[in-house]
């Protein structure tokens, strides 16, 4: 074995209290050497690989049974090991993350929630990264000069807070936050929480990074163990070798085909077999990323020596060699662990995949994308090709997409439509601008954008069509809903690989097949594309560009933050009602949605996102998009009390104002997609105290329980058809609230009749504890005095 752990003594539960703070530790030799090692270049906590080794192999002697790799990382961070129950799928771990990450938009949230604390300094090394609010519109120096401006408030807010708590801030033009991550925190053996859905990117260098909600955020930052439902696990064996057209988002886009928007809910994807070493770094984290879109905790690959390559390259060949030490303890699974459902991808025979439009499971091999474009009646015609994003944005990807470019320009072609090319970081811009790539963009008719989510988060002033017209752009993103990009519920928007959005934006239509299909050159001579080549890493290393991160000062307790009473971007929040101890008699039905309705139909993004430190005024997007199953219309359902139509936050806010308490009715999958809160938080503060579902995804799920609210499920999915939107709705036996046990729910027509249905729920008795102080943070300040 390559790193030895003796535990050299035991400690009591008086010393454990301490731990909390001071995390001491008897080390060995080799870990004597490691803790001279950092997590980051940005911070100087060092590697954790010791405590790690430490708590797995007291929980292999409990457990008596080889692990996987996932259960490995996860468990070695558990905050009490020896007495942590573990069973996959039923009970509840309580955690101790290395750290946190969290984007501008969901950092306001998190950041006025941990200021309501009242504590004086985060407890684990976390960072701010401002790319969520820069728009693009034409080019990415003005884009970022503008957002700049537009968001000065914001961003001044949160540069604020974060040197006065302890939190490290990136400023906007540093890059997507996964990438930043990947690039400068993420590590082999990590456990971080992250507060966006797309967190799991990091899992492509070997850690296991969650996307939670703000207030999940704050409990790690206060030094709270973080609690997950201990997940399953879903194994991908992976056969073969990438080959031709075939690329690591060809991985994941098969694989949303084979699971389906919900099939990885409740467990992690564990890649391993011996395809996974033909995969770059980068590839793994672009497979790991768009996990989200399958409703997978997280997804993780094992440490390999294309990992270690892209730690050496990205300045951190002393965490490589550290992680070398314990790849046999931490980072690799046992032999003979077991799976919960393993599933095999070939990957020399994995065909170039499209998947879309409207969700990201519909996949099509390359081969029968233009054929069932016709059969369904979807716009053939590209109208724009979109790369990059925290998908698909490495120096890879970009390298593999100037090749593609070169090679059709030689042939007098250039790209047939509006072609935009978002950078990762700012470290992945100046290298390739550097290196000509950027140029040979801009030469094919390519706009390079601000290093931003941008277009993917539906951050992009769309001119080319109006709202309402059908059309069909493709993307190397991970998400396509309905209006997701532009706004335009008419788009049809399709996922691939950056080496297919290239191809087709070359061809202008989808019904083009490069592996097969040839191109007419501007001499009238027919050719074919090669197949994509490019570099792995930059050949000259990387270039960090500017210098845009900004290390909180030692000691930030003098500093002020400061939220003006009168702003429209920034609220102060007030603390949510307790519940009264009664049962829920009567509740008004708010809207009863058909059909997929993810955080983003809840919650709108796109212009919305300026609001998202703003609980009040984000309020009015809620339900902006759902489909209300009375009408099949969007943002139209009828006030109860008046009789009269009006738009979703318009009927709540009356509700609110008479003090009617309402519930939602939902259907599959509930709160899919991003981890935004604020689809939690909104519904809390304009009345809703239940939301009645089929299913729901993991972190909405959390972030109602968070809040206060009741997040129950049909124990007969077939009781979503008893429910009319005109019925009243009681949860009764409140009182007796207890995990396991379902609540009692009687439906109230109109006529007078009355049925009585069964509603499950997941929470545990600590969950409950928050639903009955309104909210986690109420119970935070409970037990704080």
């Amino acid at each position: 074995m390559a790193y030895c752990v003796r535990v050299l003594y035991r400690k009591g539960p008086q010393v454990v209290a301490l731990d909390v703070q001071q995390r001491c530790f008897s080390q060995s030799p080799l870990a004597a050497m490691a803790a001279k090692v950092a997590m980051s270049r940005l911070d100087d906590k060092p590697l954790p690989y010791d405590k790690l080794a430490s708590n797995i192999q007291i929980v292999k002697k409990r457990l008596n049974r080889p692990l996987t790799l996932s259960e490995k990382i996860l468990y070695s961070h558990l905050d009490q090991p020896e007495t942590q129950d573990i069973e996959r799928g039923v009970s509840y771990l309580r955690l101790r993350p290395d750290r946190v990450a969290m984007q501008d938009a969901t950092a306001q949230m998190a950041m006025l929630q941990f200021i309501s604390s009242g504590l004086p300094k985060v407890a684990v090394p976390s960072t701010i990264h401002c790319d969520h609010l820069i728009e693009a519109q034409v080019g990415g120096e003005k884009d970022l000069s503008r957002a700049k401006d537009l968001n000065k408030e914001v961003y001044g807010f949160l540069r604020s807070a974060g040197a006065k708590y302890g939190v490290g801030f990136w400023h906007p033009g540093s890059g997507i936050i996964h990438q930043i991550v990947l690039e400068n925190y993420a590590f082999p053996g990590l456990l971080l929480i992250g507060t966006d859905s797309h967190t799991v990117n990091g899992g492509g260098l070997g850690g296991l990074c969650i996307g939670v909600g703000g207030a999940d955020a704050v409990d790690v930052m206060a030094d709270i163990p973080w609690e997950l439902k201990c997940p399953k696990v879903i194994g991908v064996k992976l056969t073969g070798e990438l080959k031709g057209w075939t690329s690591p988002k060809d991985v994941i886009l098969k694989l949303a085909g084979i699971l389906t928007v919900k099939g990885g809910t409740g467990a992690i994807v564990e890649y391993f077999g011996p395809g996974v070493d033909s995969i770059s770094c980068t590839g793994m984290g672009t497979i790991c990323n768009m996990g989200a879109e399958i409703g997978a905790t997280t997804s993780v690959f094992p440490f390999n020596h294309r990992m270690a390559k892209y730690l050496d390259a990205t300045n951190r060949k002393d965490i490589s060699a550290e992680a070398e030490k314990v790849k046999d303890v931490l980072l690799t699974a046992d032999p003979g662990s077991k799976y919960d459902q393993v599933i095999e991808i070939d990957l020399s025979t994995l065909e170039p995949h499209v998947n879309g439009p409207f969700t990201p499971d519909l996949a099509h091999p390359i081969s029968k994308l233009g054929e069932n474009a016709k059969k369904a009646g979807w716009p053939l015609e590209v109208k724009v090709g979109l790369i990059g994003s925290c998908t698909n944005s490495s120096y890879e990807d970009m390298s593999r997409c100037a090749n593609i470019a070169e090679e059709a320009m030689k042939h007098g072609l250039k790209s047939k439509i509006p072609f935009n090319v978002t950078p990762g970081s700012e470290q992945v811009r100046a290298t390739i601008e550097r290196d000509g790539i950027s140029e040979t963009f801009r030469n094919f008719g390519g706009t390079v954008l601000a290093n931003a989510c941008g277009p993917c988060i539906g951050q992009w002033d769309r001119k080319d069509v109006k709202k309402g017209e059908k059309n069909s752009i493709v993307t190397s993103y991970n998400r396509n809903f309905t209006g997701r990009n532009d706004a335009n519920p008419a788009t049809h928007g399709f996922v691939t690989s950056p080496e297919l959005v290239t191809a087709l934006s070359i061809a202008g239509t989808l019904n083009f097949n490069p592996v097969t299909d040839t191109l007419k050159g501007a001499d009238g001579k027919e050719f074919k594309l090669s197949d994509p080549f490019g570099k792995e890493l930059p050949p000259r290393g990387f270039d960090p560009g500017e210098n845009t991160y900004q290390a909180p000062p030692a000691d930030g307790s003098g500093l002020k933050v400061d939220v003006d009473p009168k702003s429209q971007r920034l609220q102060l929040l007030e603390p949510f009602a307790k519940w009264d101890g009664k049962d829920y008699k009567e509740l008004t039905i708010l809207i009863k949605v058909k059909g997929k309705c993810t955080t983003d139909h809840i919650s709108a993004a796109g212009p919305w996102l300026k609001y998202r430190g703003h609980l009040d005024n984000i309020s009015n997007n809620l339900f902006l998009t759902a489909t209300n199953s009375e009408n099949g219309e969007l943002n139209k359902i009828k006030n109860q009390v008046t009789g009269q139509y009006g738009g979703v936050s318009e009927v709540a806010r009356a509700y609110k104002a008479k003090g009617i308490k309402w519930v939602a009715i939902g259907d599959e999958n509930y709160g899919e997609g991003s981890s935004r809160e604020h689809a939690a938080l909104e519904p809390r503060h304009l009345g809703g105290v239940a939301i009645i579902v089929k299913s729901f995804a993991r972190i909405h799920e959390t972030n109602l329980k968070k809040q206060g609210l009741l997040p129950l499920t049909f124990a007969n999915p077939a009781d979503y058809d008893k429910i009319t939107p005109f019925d009243k709705v009681s949860i009764l036996g409140l009182k007796d609230l207890t995990p396991g046990k379902p609540v009692q729910c009687e439906i109230k027509h109109p006529d007078g009749k009355t049925e009585q249905i069964t509603l499950n729920h997941t929470m545990n008795d600590l969950q409950i504890t928050w639903f009955r102080a309104g909210s986690a943070l109420n119970r935070m300040k409970e037990l704080a005095k």
